[in-house]
């Protein structure tokens, strides 16, 4: 009997123990009741009955990244291309997530493939390549709405590759080319035009400079020719007073001296013989020389008379 209640004990021990369920953080518990739902359990610790309800699905409620394969698709202009998605999404309702569709994952695929056909389908290559972030909103926008009777949300939707036929990357790749060539065609022009235009104004610059040079050479040569002219003219004005002023300093000294008016007379006839030295044009002669001539010349005439008797 002990040995049967023992065992009995553990029975009841273990079936208590497995009735305890302790949710962790970021998970969700679906409980069911004789296969009805019952309930959603939270992160925390509980409770059910035992052999009348059970755990039917354990939710992962963090956020989710699936990363499907590539799927052909045609653009508006009849190019085939394809294109790999990544889809992040999370379960915002565990009980519309494990009862509203079978294969969620496997719908959200499909769901992704036909949506992105729909909406390059729209748009020609160019416009494909080059609007990744408008095709990125409109399939998030897209499966949102689909997924959120299945208690998804899509959080974020990225188009990892597009893959263009082998020709028109051929092609793609020649015009990137002959794109670059032309830009650095361009580049090369500007860069000549601008060292042409430097050059130029560098001529330009050094001719300005060059006259600007000369300029001031020829001011500074006409005001050392006329400095030299003005020191010139000053050192004759200087040299003429000078000598004048000896003359007059040399008659007040014979007027000091006391000589009368023969010895005066001599000078002026020695002043008229310098003044008349074969240099000058005019002369003039004062009259007291001309008396004296005069004189001289009734003198000589005399002379001769009495020579000829």
């Amino acid at each position: 009997m002990i040995w049967l209640f023992i065992i009995l004990l553990v029975i009841v021990l273990i079936i208590a123990a497995s009735c305890i369920k302790i949710v962790p953080q970021s998970q969700a518990y679906i409980l069911e009741r004789l296969g009805v739902y019952k309930a959603t359990w939270g992160s925390g610790v509980h409770f059910k009955v035992p052999f009348i309800e059970r755990v039917a699905k354990r939710v992962n409620l963090k956020e989710q990244v699936v990363d499907f394969a590539p799927q052909p698709v045609i653009t508006k202009d009849n190019v085939t291309m394809r294109i790999d998605t990544v889809v992040f999404f999370q379960i915002t309702d565990p009980r519309l997530f494990t009862y509203g569709i079978d294969n969620p994952i496997m719908a959200i695929e499909n769901l992704t493939a036909t949506t992105l056909r729909n909406i390059i389908g729209d748009m020609e290559l160019d416009a494909t390549l080059t609007s990744r972030e408008i095709i990125n909103t409109k399939m998030r926008a897209s499966l949102d709405e689909a997924t959120d009777p299945w208690g998804i949300k899509v959080t974020r939707v990225e188009l990892k590759n597009i893959i263009p036929p082998a020709a028109i990357q051929e092609a793609m790749e020649k015009q990137m080319k002959a794109e670059r060539e032309r830009r650095e065609a361009i580049l090369k022009a500007e860069g000549e035009k601008k060292s042409t235009i430097l050059v130029a104004e560098g001529k330009k610059e050094s001719a300005i400079l060059d006259a600007e040079a000369e300029k001031q050479a020829a001011i500074l040569r006409a005001e050392a020719e006329k400095e030299k002219m003005i020191k010139e003219a000053e050192g004759q004005a200087e040299a003429i007073l000078k000598v004048q002023q000896a003359k007059a300093d040399g008659i007040r000294f014979i007027k000091d001296a006391g000589a009368d008016q023969s010895v005066l007379t001599l000078k002026s006839l020695e002043a008229f013989a310098q003044a008349a030295d074969g240099k000058a044009t005019k002369i003039i002669i004062p009259s007291e020389i001309q008396g004296i001539a005069g004189l001289a010349s009734s003198l000589v005439e005399i002379a001769t008379n009495k020579k000829e008797n």
